[in-house]
């Protein structure tokens, strides 16, 4: 956790979300630290969005409590709202009205002023001011949805599928600005489906599936429960495959049967340090070439996929 990271901004404790006899979200509790950026992942249908827009005030929770800056976000929306920025899947501009106009108007009503000029310069968007928004591009409408739930320099900023539709560019520039607004103090929650982009800007992070939160904590302590993964192809140094492998040594991890009898050796461990140490020293003592060697611990795209694939709840890390 990083230091000063102790106050919470939102609070879901046991949330519920109903449409009628469908149940969206079931019995979600986390909360986010003032200063963080709080990633909540999942497939679609998982129920990210209707606990979005709970968090968000759009909407009353069917059952349990929800606290974003001490008040509950839908009872007490007027005391929420000007101090939050929201940047939804989706908005509806004005479609005459060009990019400067529509930036000029949303300022007006935002409490804490900001730079209209100054915002659409750091997204890109200084050369298109006086184009009409219904002549943007998607990918340019995104980021005008971002310049708005800047501009009043929110204490939390919600953020739904920000970079959906974005050049690689682009993309760039909206996590250099959400970096600057986290150095701010800006409080930030993220939902995407990049999930670089999680493990590149969250402190914590959350993944739901079918309505429940599978896997929660820091990227570290989820990333940790998982086993890191040692991959090569083996030759001689003139580069034959020998006929047959030597004996691999006592490991930590273990051997994938099924990849062994196709040629490659895949060791799930630990301990990947120790046991890449010993493959080398074992390479070295036979004379053999490792091809394509690759050895990391677990990425943010496995645990993704363990979840969506396990019919077992996770464990959440706490």
């Amino acid at each position: 956790m990083l230091e000063g990271m102790t106050e919470v901004v939102v609070d879901a404790q046991r949330l519920r979300c109903a449409y009628g006899d469908f149940v969206a979200v079931r019995d979600v509790s986390f909360s986010v630290r003032r200063g963080e950026l709080f990633a909540l992942l999942g497939t679609n249908g998982a129920g990210k969005t209707t606990t979005m827009e709970t968090l968000e005030g759009h909407r009353a929770p069917t059952e349990g409590t929800v606290r974003v800056l001490g008040h509950d976000p839908f009872a007490d929306r007027a005391l929420v709202h000007g101090r939050c920025g929201i940047m939804l899947q989706s908005s509806g501009f004005a479609g005459d009205l060009t990019v400067r106009e529509t930036a000029l108007l949303w300022s007006r009503v935002v409490t804490r002023k900001s730079s209209v000029d100054e915002q659409l310069e750091r997204l890109g968007l200084a050369h298109r001011t006086d184009v009409k928004v219904k002549q943007l591009s998607g990918g340019e409408r995104r980021r005008l949805d971002l310049v708005l739930a800047t501009l009043g320099k929110p204490e939390l900023l919600f953020l739904d599928e920000p970079t959906t539709g974005l050049d690689p560019e682009s993309r760039q520039a909206t996590w250099d600005l959400v970096g600057e607004l986290l150095a701010d103090g800006t409080t930030v929650v993220l939902t995407t489906h990049y999930l670089e982009e999680a493990e590149r800007l969250a402190h914590r992070l959350a993944i739901m599936h079918e309505g429940r939160i599978a896997v929660a904590g820091s990227l570290a302590d989820v990333l940790s429960r998982y086993r890191a993964r040692i991959d090569f192809r083996v030759s001689a140094w003139n580069g034959e495959r020998p006929a047959t492998l030597p004996a691999l040594p006592d490991l930590t991890g273990e051997v994938d049967p099924d990849r062994l009898a196709e040629g490659r050796v895949q060791i799930d461990t630990s301990d990947l340090q120790k046991d890449l140490e010993t493959v080398l020293g074992w390479a070295r003592t036979h004379a053999l070439k490792l091809h394509s060697l690759s050895a990391r611990h677990a990425s943010l795209d496995e645990v993704f996929r363990d979840v969506v694939e396990s019919t077992q709840p996770a464990e959440v890390v706490v």
